[in-house]
């Protein structure tokens, strides 16, 4: 289902896969058949002591509830089967935003806490997840990218404890998440430090959910260096480490179906007169724009809009004046905002085949995380949270490496899909039943990050 806020703030409106809206007729029957909102679609929300929904129909004045065989709206007070638990339907990796302070969250320096001070989400330090925890009482947590789960304290703990779970409340079209005290998150201090304190939902409880654009650093397969903006406008592949200056936004453009490469002071990568790329573009004009070729070598070309491939110079500099796929137009991608993976397809999420089966499927209702640890040339490895790697078993995955045997390579597709292309040239793919498995190509390998 999804969610519609209405213009009041504390009214919703429910709509199906198929776009329709859930509606309770005069006489209390539960219906999903109208293309429109209407009086009967209008539901008002209140939320438990645990966490958990109850959905009041707001033109008949009862609760909706269920059972396995159909809705009712029947009650005139809630009880156990008119409380629902909440599984937000937004990809769990997110950009989280305060509203009240308007800045994003994202790990300090110190990697122990969370800070919300940040004026743009840049880079692997601001993407979090927030997971879903069905067998803990359909809490969430936020999980880290360096593998940690905040506590209501602002810690960061390295399981997930009960202390770090809380449950999702929602406001006026926001996000508030309350922790076991019932107390909620919100910036403290003038670090603005992420934790527990308030009882009460004010703007500085309330967050937005922001989806997290592919943000990415490139190595010269030419000199191994990475391409950088750190020296100035002109794009040029030179330093050794991934900084703010080596990582860009990518940004695609659905109408040229091409890339545009923001920088993190606001600029584009733009083609320039006589071929040179500079980091200097205002705007996303076709100048701006490039094609992303990939390889099977796990290396990307980029072809700007003079029809050349990106070259990389003896000094570093990138031109577009190649015309041919050469050594010196190849580079190397790493997905630099994504260290940790959640993999979905059209049958369901990436998860393990059962519990304590090592092998993978895609057809779950539930999620597994995916830890991506950088290798040479562009490849990385997959890593579970049994501490096991991702290891090629005939056609399909089984999590049971001890070491970073197999590696892969990500490709971008759309703003919001990879494709996974293994060592052996094949990719992930989505075959009938859930099968996760080594195939060809086609658009059953293209998967929701």
């Amino acid at each position: 289902m999804c969610m519609y806020v209405g213009r009041a703030e504390s009214i919703i409106y429910l709509r199906s896969h198929l776009g329709k809206f859930l509606s309770v007729d005069q006489f209390g029957n539960v219906l999903c058949e109208s293309d429109e909102r209407d009086a009967g679609s209008r539901f008002q929300i209140s939320i438990s002591s645990d966490g958990k929904w109850a959905l009041r129909n707001e033109s008949r004045g009862y609760f909706l509830g269920g059972n396995p065989e159909k809705l009712t709206c029947t009650a005139k007070v809630p009880s156990s089967t008119e409380y629902w638990s909440v599984h937000l339907a937004a990809r769990p990796q997110i950009n989280l935003r305060s509203v009240g302070r308007k800045r994003f969250a994202h790990l300090s320096e110190s990697q122990e806490e969370i800070q919300v001070d940040a004026n743009i989400p840049w880079g692997e330090d601001t993407l979090f997840t927030l997971e879903f925890r069905a067998d803990e009482d359909c809490k969430y947590a936020l999980h880290t990218c360096n593998n940690k789960y905040l506590s209501y304290t602002g810690k960061l703990e390295n399981k997930c404890t009960n202390d770090c779970l809380f449950s999702a409340e929602y406001h006026s079209g926001h996000l508030a998440l309350r922790d076991s005290h019932g107390t909620y998150l919100s910036p403290i201090g003038s670090k603005a430090i992420l934790k527990s304190r308030s009882t009460t939902v004010t703007r500085d409880e309330l967050f937005s959910l922001e989806d997290s654009l592919p943000q990415a650093s490139f190595i010269a397969a030419l000199n191994n260096k990475y391409v950088s903006v750190k020296q100035g406008v002109d794009v040029t592949a030179n330093q050794d480490e991934i900084g703010d200056n080596e990582t860009f936004q990518l940004e695609y453009d659905w109408s040229a179906h091409r890339w545009a490469l923001r920088t993190m002071q606001d600029k584009y990568f733009c083609l320039s007169t006589g071929g040179g790329i500079q980091g200097s573009g205002t705007r996303r004009c076709a100048d701006a724009l490039f094609e992303l070729i990939w390889h099977g070598d796990g290396s990307v070309s980029f072809r700007a809009n003079n029809g050349k491939l990106l070259g990389t110079k003896r000094s570093g500099h990138l031109f577009a004046t190649c015309d041919n796929v050469e050594e010196i137009s190849k580079f190397y991608f790493y997905l630099i905002n994504r260290p940790i993976l959640v993999l979905k397809c059209e049958q369901g999420f990436v998860g393990y085949r059962a519990p304590g089966n090592t092998k993978l499927e895609c057809n779950k209702a539930m999620y597994e995380t995916i830890l991506v640890e950088r290798s040479e040339k562009g490849a990385v490895h997959f890593k579970g949270h049994n501490g096991k790697y991702w290891r090629i078993d005939g056609d399909g995955i089984a999590v049971d490496g001890d070491g970073p045997s197999d590696h892969f390579y990500l490709e971008l597709r759309e703003p919001t899909r990879i494709s996974i292309r293994s060592q052996c040239g094949k990719y992930l793919g989505a075959t009938k039943n859930g099968a996760f498995k080594l195939v060809e190509g086609g658009s059953e390998t293209q998967w929701e990050y």
